[in-house]
């Protein structure tokens, strides 16, 4: 009688679910715009490293960064999340800053690729910047 129960209540809950595809999304990296990097890194601080993108619509939100490292080269881009089935309000570009923390863990030259998008060919275009370590 239980198990005759529990079916019963497990069949009542699928039934009241619904597929609804309004929370799906998708991911899309965004082009970096501009970077706002110290000049210089002291081994072992940690450094906010700001970038600006533009968000094309409301639909899109922050998502995460997309981060590679190499030895001490990074290739930075920016992820965002697209949500299309969502009432968003207005598709107005706008200019949004996304934020990560960078901490020092080598000396020598760090050089930072930030994704800047692709050229007419289809090669991805880097803004590239170089900080030192410093004593």
């Amino acid at each position: 009688m239980k198990k005759l129960i529990f079916l019963g209540v497990v069949m009542l809950a699928l039934a009241s679910c619904s597929i609804d595809d309004s929370d799906d999304f998708y991911t899309k990296i965004l082009p970096i715009e501009s970077v706002a990097i110290p000049e210089e890194f002291v081994l072992g601080e940690v450094y906010p490293i700001t970038v600006t993108y533009i968000r094309p619509a409301g639909c899109y939100v922050f998502f995460d960064f997309y981060y590679s490292r190499n030895l001490n080269q990074r290739t930075v881009a920016v992820i965002n999340a697209e949500y299309p089935n969502q009432d968003c309000g207005l598709d107005i570009e706008s200019e949004v800053e996304a934020t990560f923390n960078f901490k020092v863990t080598n000396n020598g030259t760090y050089v930072f690729k930030f994704w800047q998008g692709k050229d007419d060919s289809g090669t991805d275009l880097y803004y590239i910047v170089e900080v030192p370590v410093v004593d």
